[in-house]
């Protein structure tokens, strides 16, 4: 079902990206850049949950839906930003190492929080 959703959001991106321009339009910008990290994120989550699984040796345990789920989601919001910020011309590579920092400071807090 996951997998489902992702192919459709890969769909919308590709309409989004081939039919609009995002220079004319800030909604289309903003569309296409959710639209993206959506379905980025919506890829992700279950390859980082069959990671996961690989790596615990075949072995499910509780919740790792959820972290990868959220790690997908940080993934998604990541390249919401840097699509955004690409877009207004704001993008420079100490803003990115920020938002990367930032980004593993939260999932480490998350992580450590069991």
């Amino acid at each position: 079902m996951l997998l489902l959703l992702a192919a459709a959001a890969w769909v919308g991106v590709g309409y989004v990206l081939t039919s609009f321009d995002p220079r004319a339009s800030s909604t289309t910008l903003l569309a296409g850049a959710l639209l993206l990290g959506a379905a980025l994120a919506l890829t992700l989550a279950p390859l980082l949950w069959i990671g996961n699984f690989v790596r615990n040796r075949g072995i499910a345990y509780r919740g790792d839906w959820g972290s990868a789920t959220r790690r997908a989601a940080l993934v998604g919001l990541v390249v919401v930003l840097f699509v955004l910020l690409r877009a207004q011309g704001a993008l420079s590579l100490p803003v990115a190492v920020f938002i990367v920092a930032m980004t593993v400071l939260v999932e480490l807090t998350l992580s450590l929080r069991r």
